[in-house]
């Protein structure tokens, strides 16, 4: 039933019965302590007043000899009625009253002994003949010095009642009122909640945060929220997976969690732009950056990853099969061309000639394939090495291999190394593409003194030297966008492959770029880590 209720009845009910209960338990202990402390004042009147009676000197004769005429009585009554005592009793030693609200009780003993005989004052409250009563009690003395009798004087429980129900009618008025304000303002703060909360209940509140948290945590993007000084307030697990954070994040600056870099400058917003490519050393990640305003107000921004990585993966291994098909139809085409130089001869009825022809073609295409099969152990790179100088011979581009190249099977990932060699040739095939001749591109790779060289050098204009940090950096390029293939990632990837290897990557400006790579051959019980395997181009 209390969930059923509305968030302004619940506030409502909720504040008004913890100040129900407060007030109840306050005023009890105020009138409580009222009371004590009545007790306290009336004790303290009535001591005061006994101790006045003692010293009179009429109380005193009267003590010492017998009061036929009953003085005391009389003065008694007098001191009572004036003080608003109810009653003065002046007794002996002996404990005979001398004075009483109750004449029939003159003459007769206390029930109690003459405490006040040790000389000093007692209070208390009494339970007497007339009813509970804040008590004072005060020796009589002789002139002498000594206790001769005691004034014992009361004030009725009546009159600390009486005053107890005033203070208690001014708590309960306090409290009505404090009551009243307080309905007002958790009505208030009711409709201000609401409000605020777009009009939603506790459930509706509660059923939208569990739907966050699972929309939140079950997409495949990684979705960060900044504030406006860029500290985390929003994160979800493939966040986490992606940027490689193992903290929860919340409250943490980008400064903490993101080494600098070109993925720290897209999500602090100093590179714009939409469907930004960062790479780390495990993931290729499209970063979206948008802001939050709030009333026209920038309160912040929220930043989406999306995992790239097999999927510029893939495009980019279509594109190494979409350049293969190229070099095969570059072969056909030109065997297409010798074949009818061969049945032009044929016709012309010049077999001799033919068949020499025929001799000649085979023994250079052959020879050229056998020959670096045969320097060129791994299949995978001699297979890329032919690709390589068959697609950039379209491009009116000669691809030399160099005559000292040999590489035996090195212990290390051969796909790592068919990336960094074809992202190197098709850079300087690239860059020679549209200069003017000579258009050359020259390879050599080996594997001498523990390590693999790789040597790739072109006739372009080369590298200007101001750029030369620049180049490894992800999303650097001198060139457009081809299609879906993005730039400015191939030398980014090697770099980061010759590093997590150990090696070393070196440039040379122009005229004619020269890039050199030295890979450590690893022992043959470990594997060489990489981001990816697959072919990038720049």
């Amino acid at each position: 039933m209390w969930r059923s209720r509305t968030l302004a009845s619940q506030i409502l009910i909720g504040v008004l019965g913890i100040l129900v209960v407060t007030i109840a338990l306050g005023g009890a202990l105020y009138v409580e302590l009222t009371r004590r402390s009545l007790d306290r004042q009336y004790e303290t009147r009535a001591v005061d007043i006994a101790a006045t009676v003692a010293q009179i000197p009429d109380v005193r004769a009267a003590v010492l000899r017998p009061d036929p005429q009953r003085v005391i009585q009389g003065l008694a009554n007098q001191i009572g009625r004036s003080t608003g005592a109810d009653y003065v009793v002046v007794a002996d030693r002996a404990g005979v009253r001398l004075s009483h609200p109750n004449p029939a009780l003159i003459g007769q003993r206390l029930e109690e002994p003459v405490v006040a005989l040790d000389g000093r004052t007692h209070v208390g409250i009494d339970h007497g003949s007339l009813g509970r009563s804040a008590n004072g009690k005060a020796p009589v003395f002789d002139s002498d010095g000594a206790a001769i009798g005691e004034v014992s004087v009361g004030i009725l429980e009546r009159n600390v009642t009486s005053q107890l129900r005033h203070e208690a009618l001014l708590i309960l008025l306090y409290s009505a009122l404090i009551l009243a304000l307080s309905t007002v303002a958790s009505w208030a703060l009711a409709r201000t909640i609401k409000r605020i909360t777009f009009g939603l209940e506790l459930s509706e509140i509660a059923s939208l945060l569990q739907e966050r948290e699972a929309m939140l945590h079950g997409i495949r993007e990684g979705v960060l929220g900044f504030d406006a000084n860029g500290c985390v307030n929003l994160i979800n697990n493939e966040a986490r997976r992606l940027l490689r954070i193992t903290s929860t994040a919340t409250g943490q600056h980008l400064d903490e969690l993101v080494p600098p870099g070109r993925l720290h400058d897209m999500l602090a917003g100093d590179i714009s732009g939409a469907d930004q490519v960062a790479l780390t050393d495990e993931y290729l990640l499209v970063v979206n950056r948008m802001p939050v305003l709030l009333s026209g107000r920038d309160v912040g921004y929220v930043v989406t990853l999306r995992d790239r990585t097999e999927f510029e993966a893939l495009i980019r291994e279509l594109h190494a099969v979409t350049g293969l098909s190229a070099a095969l139809r570059a072969q056909e085409h030109e065997f297409a061309n010798r074949l009818h130089v061969i049945a032009g001869l044929l016709e012309l009825s010049k077999p001799e000639e033919a068949a020499s022809y025929l001799a000649e073609i085979s023994q250079t295409t052959l020879g050229q394939g056998e020959e670096l099969r045969a320097r060129i152990a791994p299949p995978s790179i001699a297979a890329l090495l032919t690709a390589k100088v068959t697609i950039a011979a379209e491009q009116d581009v000669q691809v030399i291999i160099d005559d000292t190249s040999h590489l035996d099977q090195p212990a290390m990932d051969p796909q790592a190394l068919i990336t960094i060699i074809g992202n190197l040739i098709n850079n300087a095939v690239d860059a020679v593409a549209g200069e003017p001749g000579p258009r050359q591109v020259s390879v050599h790779i080996s594997d001498d003194d523990g390590e693999v060289f790789i040597r790739v050098t072109d006739t372009g204009p080369g590298v200007v030297p101001d750029t030369i940090e620049e180049i490894f950096q992800d999303g650097y390029s001198t060139k457009t966008p081809r299609g879906e293939i993005r730039r400015g990632l191939g030398l980014a990837l090697i770099h980061r492959l010759v590093h997590r290897t150990g090696g070393s990557v070196t440039v040379s400006p122009g005229p004619g770029a020269r890039f050199e790579v030295r890979l450590p051959i690893p022992d043959s019980t470990t594997s060489t880590p990489g981001l990816s395997t697959r072919e990038n181009s720049r």
